[in-house]
């Protein structure tokens, strides 16, 4: 049963990656690990790094304006932006204010919402809910981090796993039974410790050995739920775009869905772990390559810290 009644679909994507690549060799002249020891743990081979002066919102406005001009809407078209985010440019106005400004809708409702890698899905049932009748024609959704400004780059655990860049989307009203199918959103609050940015250092820590095991169990049980609230089964999905995190989550969630690990989206290699912006970046990727196709049932599901998860199934 449709989760509204109405319909959301995504009629724009777009991306953005800055310019400097900071393999693992680079990596390896800061902490003790090298390729080899990174790629068998992570899969990931390189991330992007935000040069000095480059902010969130900036990166956000790279992608926000390659999803608007995809989608054929002008800025003013849109009257809701939301950018999910756990490293925004201050502490206000929020980054979706400097964005709105930046690219010119200065009078749309914007507003950043904090799920860490959950935060993207997070923002589009949010703003799917925001656009029944009477309420949002059309929104912009962004996921956008520079987690290099909160990595500690001597610790070897995080500093091997994370990246900046942005991704976005523009959503609009459709038919009921198209778009938007069915969703879920939850916590744990239990284990907000295991995975956060504490005073007074302000950079990442995590216990991954549970966050692990929080993810892989998360991720199987949420999209086999939310394939369920459609009436339909995992073996029905075209494809997962998950959270990028690590492949090591990705190939025991995999199994654990009894899916083959190629229907599970990843970009991981080439741009590690960018919390929000991970889901929307890897949706950009697949459009350019050529993967999406009218009719395929999509799922979005997210995991991080909060602990949080979300997961929302398309029919694109």
């Amino acid at each position: 049963m449709p989760l509204f009644p109405y319909g959301v679909r995504i009629i724009g994507i777009g991306s953005y990656l800055p310019g400097h690549i900071r393999t693992n060799a680079e990596i390896s002249n800061l902490v003790e690990t090298d390729d080899e020891w990174i790629q068998s743990r992570t899969g990931i081979a390189e991330r992007r790094i935000a040069k000095a002066g480059e902010e969130t919102s900036d990166l956000a406005v790279q992608a926000a304006n390659k999803a608007l001009e995809d989608a054929g809407v002008r800025p003013h078209g849109i009257d809701l932006i939301i950018v999910a985010t756990a490293t925004p440019d201050m502490v206000f106005p929020s980054t979706a204010c400097l964005v709105a400004r930046a690219i010119g809708a200065p009078k749309a409702a914007a507003f950043d919402l904090s799920a860490a890698c959950s935060g993207f899905v997070y923002s589009l049932v949010t703003a799917a809910g925001m656009m029944g009748p009477g309420g949002y024609r059309r929104a912009l959704v962004i996921g956008a981090e520079t987690l290099s400004r909160i990595t500690d780059w001597t610790d070897r655990t995080t500093c091997i796993l994370f990246g900046d860049a942005a991704g976005a989307v523009v959503l609009e009203r459709c038919d009921e039974g198209h778009g938007l199918l069915a969703w879920e959103l939850g916590s744990d609050s239990t284990g907000a410790d295991l995975l956060s940015v504490p005073p007074p250092h302000r950079k990442i820590q995590q216990n991954g050995r549970e966050v692990f095991k929080f993810a892989v169990v998360t991720v199987a049980e949420s999209v086999t739920r939310v394939a369920e609230m459609a009436g339909l089964g995992v073996a029905d999905i075209d494809w997962i775009v998950p959270h990028q995190a690590n492949t090591r989550i990705l190939d025991a969630a995999s199994k654990r869905l009894n899916i083959p690990l190629e229907r599970m989206y990843s970009n991981l290699r080439r741009v590690g772990n960018t919390s929000a912006a991970s889901v929307p970046v890897a949706l950009a990727d697949m459009r350019r390559e050529g993967l999406l196709e009218a009719g395929q049932l999509v799922m979005f599901t997210g995991f991080g810290g909060g602990l949080t998860w979300a997961s929302a199934l398309f029919r694109w």
